[in-house]
């Protein structure tokens, strides 16, 4: 009896666990509709280039690309939600609609199909039941407007963001075309030459308004591109966006430093009143000999938000490569200059220096030391580097001596079970001359098994151990300072 009661108790619980995991869902939630804006950017028009400037136009598109996906979110003005709440609307009147045709239709139909009365009553039954369900549904439809979402993720098409462009469409095609694309609104444009220079125009095209509702232009040369980009998409932002655009104020210390806002340039030291998309940015600032920084922050729509940076020095300490005069020092790939020589290197980081003279390398890996005010001497061991395939033969004689190995234990180790069982089998049973002589083979056999297996695990561990010494051979060594420091450098 206690068991059952136990049985039971466990199963309600597993039961109501079953409920709140996958519950229903609460009868308060709004279900919103359109959580997307869809912008698609098409080819630009460059027939008007010379064809050594037709790659203007790709290299436009993709830095628009790039700085489009800045964009978080668009704000729907009025008339746009309307027109987004009056489509779905439609939409779902038209569906519920048609749900109850063709359940009046289905009842019209059991009408002349001739059933048995019972069947026919039940059928009916069911139909009209259903009819009360699907009115009811279109009557609540009807006397309630769906929920649009005011601030759907802004987001571009799938060839977009591939790097690919459609050709724009035709004029009273505007429409179609963000239906094939799937699209809320596309952008399109043009590039022509214009005296040694460049003209981009471009024009944005809205489902809502079913017209183009911004245009604009700008004048470029190809060195000023990413200038271009970045001033004609502060004013399209605002119309993608759809609403103010945010301010940002920036101070930052040491004066020259670079600061770059979704990794576009932004400008050097103070900025003032940069005008951007709202939504989350990265903003990245760097120095020559500071410490750069990286960090995001979030942008509200008509508001001025002030950032603060102060970059931290970064403190160098000297490095003398102290080595025969005329050798090739390198900072990993990077030519300094010619042994003996001083480096003047970041502290706290891990560096690798390589000499190279005309027929011998080196090289080694250190940790650059704190104390900035003294110089550390380095000394770097140059030898004739190992010839490119040593390695790999070593490596792979290795590899045929394990292999080796393998073979004769398997070998080995089925020689010794049949030599013992045929031994068991002889001091158990009478053996005639032959099953003697047989067992005499398998005891050379094991033995000679025995030994092969010593000899190629004593070869295969020779080969890993010489392997090892070669691999090591071109491996930079960790090094210490080789002389006392002496005093040098800030």
């Amino acid at each position: 009896m206690k068991s059952r009661i136990l049985l039971t108790f466990l199963l309600l619980i597993t039961l109501n666990a079953l409920v709140f995991g996958f519950g229903k869902k609460d009868d308060g939630e709004i279900k919103m509709q359109n959580n997307e804006w869809v912008l698609c950017v098409t080819a630009f028009d460059d027939s008007g280039l010379p064809p050594d400037k037709v790659h203007i136009s790709s290299v436009v598109s993709r830095k628009l690309i790039e700085r489009l996906n800045a964009i978080s979110y668009r704000t729907r003005i009025s008339p746009e939600y309307a027109y987004y709440e009056e489509f779905a609307w439609a939409r779902a009147r038209s569906d519920a609609a048609k749900a109850v045709a063709s359940k009046m239709d289905e009842r019209s139909a059991v009408l002349y199909r001739g059933d048995p009365a019972w069947r026919y009553r039940k059928n009916i039954a069911k139909i009209d039941g259903d009819l009360v369900k699907l009115r009811a549904t279109l009557e609540e439809i009807e006397n309630n407007a769906p929920l649009i979402n005011k601030e759907p993720d802004f987001i571009l098409t799938k060839g977009n963001l591939e790097l690919t462009f459609p050709p724009p469409p035709a004029a009273g095609g505007e429409r179609a075309f963000c239906t094939g694309q799937s699209a809320d609104a596309f952008l399109a444009g043009s590039i022509t030459n214009f005296y040694g220079r460049f003209l981009l125009h471009i024009k944005l095209y809205t489902v809502y308004s079913m017209s183009f509702v911004w245009e604009d232009n700008i004048i470029f040369s190809q060195e000023d591109i990413d200038y271009a980009v970045s001033e004609i998409l502060q004013r399209l932002v605002i119309q993608l966006s759809g609403n103010e655009p945010a301010v940002v104020e920036i101070t930052a210390e040491p004066a020259e430093t670079l600061v770059l806002i979704n990794r576009s340039f932004a400008g050097r030291g103070d900025i003032d009143s940069l005008e951007l998309p709202p939504g989350k940015i990265i903003v990245n600032a760097s120095a020559p000999n500071y410490e750069s920084i990286t960090f995001e922050t979030e942008l509200s729509a008509d508001e001025l938000t002030k950032i603060d940076i102060s970059l931290t020095p970064i403190n160098f300490a000297n490095i003398g490569i102290t080595e025969q005069s005329g050798g090739m020092v390198y900072q990993g790939a990077l030519f300094v200059g010619f042994a003996p020589l001083t480096l003047r290197l970041p502290v706290n980081q891990l560096e690798y220096i390589e000499m190279r003279t005309k027929s011998q390398t080196g090289s080694i890996v250190f940790e650059t030391p704190e104390m900035s005010n003294i110089t550390n001497d380095y000394s770097i061991k140059t030898a004739h580097p190992l010839p490119p395939k040593r390695v790999d033969r070593d490596r792979r004689i290795y590899y045929w001596a394990w292999a080796a190995t393998w073979v004769t234990g398997i070998a080995s180790w089925i020689a010794d079970y049949s030599y013992n069982e045929a031994l068991l089998y002889y001091n158990t049973y009478s053996a005639d001359q032959d099953f003697v002589n047989n067992m005499n083979f398998l005891y050379y056999f094991r033995t000679g098994a025995l030994v092969g297996l010593a000899a190629a695990g004593s070869y295969s561990l020779y080969r890993f151990v010489r392997y090892l010494i070669t691999s090591d051979k071109g491996a930079a060594p960790i090094a210490s300072p080789s002389a006392k420091s002496v005093q040098g450098g800030n």
